[in-house]
């Protein structure tokens, strides 16, 4: 190894020790006879100080290195109690392990602000930003407490195909693609494939995967490629769905909040409360916003200005239940005593759908029903509804927006700035 310490392993009780440090030059300033250089690494700065006359002159020179120089740096650990960390590092040996050969594009430190389609369009350099490393440190952090919750809740991790035969959801927001000798699409969701999981014995699982949408949206909470969390749960019901997203939507947050404290601080997040979702009905809602003096009107789909107008009325999270069927996905299960609306709902946290599922329909008769209503052909989900002809269990799922959910944790602007590398109409490099 090129390090022997990351900087965050550094501490006082190692003061007059040799280290070896690896990074980036962060900024260099000179203070009368000392010079000072920020180092830093995935995992915070460290200050290296020279002094004239006591340093070697050759190591001072070497110091006067461009910002963003990727280096090694060899000193000893000693205290300083004017330095942040309560310690400095006195160089020894510095080695630039890759001379800079262009002008990095944009201040890295923030001093000088550059607009986000310049950063996204060097992402690579926006990536050593501490505010873009916080990002996804804390969305490293949400796939964590997803994965971990699920596991402890006997769920198990598959993987799904991305490429499939016919649109999964219906409509035409599809992405094709030239399959050999057939047409094929890039697929918007694994819905259909996690329900086959379900139907051959898994019981529950969980997927982590990218989905495709060909939205012609140009807003600040949509991507054509993000990533879906989704679960399915055999012998459930929507009520038990709906448990289990809210207990993960709140671990995920009590987590990233127990966590990952210096990343939020990093980003100015500083009202960040574990959410304890209020449940209310589809119908509720209409009511509530047509008081409002909203012009909606039963059996409307709820836009973003109706999601936000969610937050002012009932706080951080909400989940609304019971959404007519026929603006549901057709594999939505019609309610049994109104078949008009379906078991349906969505998680809305700080005024964004975050989430969204149902409880399914197992029953083949009705499923192929629910596809001819939509004005699709049955012949193209053959596969699927002979599976539900197999004995097929009452199961329930959904699925969360994993660019969604770290865009309102990190109290973020734009969905684009949650995507390590964002695909959105325009955006398909780099």
């Amino acid at each position: 190894m090129l390090r022997t310490n990351w900087i965050n392993q550094l501490t006082k009780d190692m003061a007059e020790k040799e280290v070896s440090l690896c990074g980036w030059v962060h900024e260099v300033r000179e203070l009368g006879k000392l010079t000072f250089l920020l180092l830093r690494d995935s995992t915070g700065i460290v200050q290296v100080t020279a002094k004239a006359g006591v340093t070697e002159p050759k190591i001072i020179e070497s110091m006067s290195l461009p910002k963003e120089s990727v280096v090694r740096i060899t000193g000893t650990v000693k205290l300083n109690s004017q330095a942040r960390a309560g310690f400095e590092i006195i160089p020894t040996k510095i080695e630039d392990l890759n001379p800079l050969s262009t002008r990095i594009p944009f201040e890295v430190t923030g001093k000088v602000p550059a607009d986000l389609d310049v950063r996204l369009n060097y992402r690579y350099i926006d990536i050593r930003r501490l505010e873009t490393a916080a990002v996804f440190n804390i969305q490293s952090a949400i796939l964590s407490s997803f994965r971990n919750t699920l596991i402890k809740e006997g769920f198990k991790e598959i993987r799904t195909p991305s490429i499939v035969a016919e649109a999964t959801e219906g409509g035409a927001e599809l992405f094709p693609v030239q399959y050999f000798e057939n047409n094929a699409y890039l697929a918007q969701s694994p819905q259909l494939y996690k329900q086959l999981a379900i139907i051959g014995g898994m019981d529950r699982v969980f997927i982590i995967t990218p989905v495709f949408r060909a939205e012609k949206s140009n807003t600040t909470a949509h991507l054509t490629e993000s990533t879906q969390m989704d679960v399915e749960m055999g012998f459930a019901t929507a009520d038990d769905a709906v448990s289990l997203l809210s207990t993960v939507v709140s671990n995920i947050v009590a987590d990233v909040k127990d966590n990952n404290k210096k990343d939020l601080e990093t980003l100015g997040v500083t009202d960040l409360d574990v959410p304890h979702a209020k449940v209310i009905a589809y119908g509720e809602l209409i009511k509530a916003l047509q008081a409002k003096g909203d012009g909606i009107k039963m059996g409307d789909d709820i836009s973003r200005e109706h999601e936000e107008a969610l937050y002012e009325l009932y706080g951080d999270a909400v989940i609304v239940r019971d959404y007519p069927s026929d603006i549901r996905a057709f594999y939505s299960m019609p309610k049994a005593d109104n078949p008009e609306l379906s078991e349906s709902y969505d998680f809305i946290y700080k005024g964004l759908e975050i989430s969204s599922g149902a409880q399914r329909i197992h029953d083949p008769g009705m499923l192929t029903e629910a596809i001819k209503k939509r004005g699709m052909d049955p012949k193209n989900f053959e596969f699927y509804i002979n599976a539900f002809r197999c004995g097929a269990p009452p199961h329930a799922g959904w699925s969360i927006g994993l660019e969604r959910i770290t865009m309102k944790i990190c109290g973020l602007g734009n969905i684009r700035e949650s995507s390590l590398f964002p695909r959105d109409r325009k955006r398909i490099a780099p």
